[in-house]
């Protein structure tokens, strides 16, 4: 005869699991234990669990040579699909061509491996056993240099973050958006086509952005005209006049009224260290994240009536950063910058 002894340590897992464990199974083996260490009779505990009494009496045994554990053990037989034979050749080959659909992984596996299997089959298969992933493909500028921006990425722009965590530095990301008062479409879940009005004329507004790695405020200069030299040298003053006690790095790209000697010697005179990106390196400038949620959240789907509600939008955008959009952009302006390893490109 089997006899149980119920820790109170085992009693309190038994109780939680029998409701919270993620299997069905591994759940009314809980709760026949549960049941049991409740002190009710066995056939009581059968009644109330809708087990028979063989099938109580083999989780009896399962406790008593393993414990909690061996209740949680599932021991499924199933068969092994042949294509397990092949996918270290199957991971291969999607490693260096990746299928754009799973009718095109179906006809690359069946010229590999000789074995034909259905769509559903070969879904599984490839993101159960090859740890494959539907993702989007990305694109870079034709002429950013992956090897560089790693180089700026270790040797100049991580240092003054780290200073910048430590508090002893301002990190301020610069870059232009210009918002054209347009009609942008995106995908809505709807029972019948959404059509909107497009405005007439091509208005714009111009955002200099100044971004803070740490803190994420956000400091602009806003016109309907361009964005010039005069611009930038309008941001840094109050980039300066905002952080009058740390020296300040404002991070930004090449473009030619930012990198002109009017902003070069303004930056000098202000004490402000002008970080300049590798060229073709959007992927390295934190504020280019806010403009596409900026977008996401003021353009796509969305009718202005006018050019003043539409710029209201943007600026209201921007001004709710910090409150209401400052769980969503905590998760998107986090300080890791991915670069691309060449390895990573699709030759063929």
């Amino acid at each position: 005869m089997l006899r149980l002894d119920f820790t109170e340590a085992d009693q309190r897992v038994l109780a939680r699991e029998r409701f919270d464990h993620h299997h069905p199974r591994v759940r009314r083996r809980m709760e026949v234990l549960w049941l049991k260490s409740q002190g009710l009779a066995h056939h009581e505990v059968a009644r109330l669990a809708g087990v028979s009494a063989k099938t109580m009496r083999s989780y009896f045994r399962q406790y008593v040579e393993g414990g909690i554990e061996r209740l949680k053990e599932l021991r499924f037989r199933r068969p092994q699909s042949q294509l397990l034979n092949h996918q270290e050749a199957i991971t291969a080959h999607f490693h260096d061509h990746p299928p754009a659909s799973i009718n095109e992984a179906v006809a690359a596996i069946s010229e590999l491996t000789g074995l034909s299997r259905s769509p559903t089959q070969v879904r599984r298969f490839l993101t159960e056993q090859c740890g494959l992933k539907r993702r989007k493909t990305g694109t870079l500028p034709a002429k950013a240099d992956p090897e560089v921006q790693e180089l700026f990425k270790k040797k100049e722009l991580e240092p003054r973050l780290e200073e910048a965590q430590a508090g002893k530095r301002a990190v301020f990301f610069i870059d232009a958006a210009h918002f054209v008062l347009g009609a942008f479409m995106s995908i809505l879940w709807c029972y019948a086509r959404v059509w909107i009005r497009a405005p007439s004329g091509r208005q714009r507004f111009n955002v200099l952005g100044a971004l803070n790695a740490v803190t994420q405020e956000i400091v602009t200069v806003v016109n309907a005209t361009y964005i010039n030299a005069l611009s930038v040298c309008e941001l840094l003053d109050k980039l300066a006049a905002g952080s009058p006690t740390l020296p300040i790095t404002v991070v930004l790209d090449n473009a030619r009224y930012q990198r002109c000697e009017l902003v070069k010697t303004h930056a000098t005179k202000l004490g402000i260290e002008l970080l300049f990106l590798p060229t073709y390196s959007p992927n390295l400038n934190l504020i280019e994240r806010l403009w596409k949620f900026v977008k996401k959240q003021c353009l796509y789907a969305k009718h202005y009536r006018d050019f003043a509600s539409f710029t209201n939008a943007i600026e209201g955008c921007l001004r709710d950063a910090q409150t209401i959009h400052a769980k969503a952009l905590r998760s998107l302006l986090t300080l890791n910058f991915q670069t691309f390893p060449k390895s990573s490109f699709v030759t063929a």
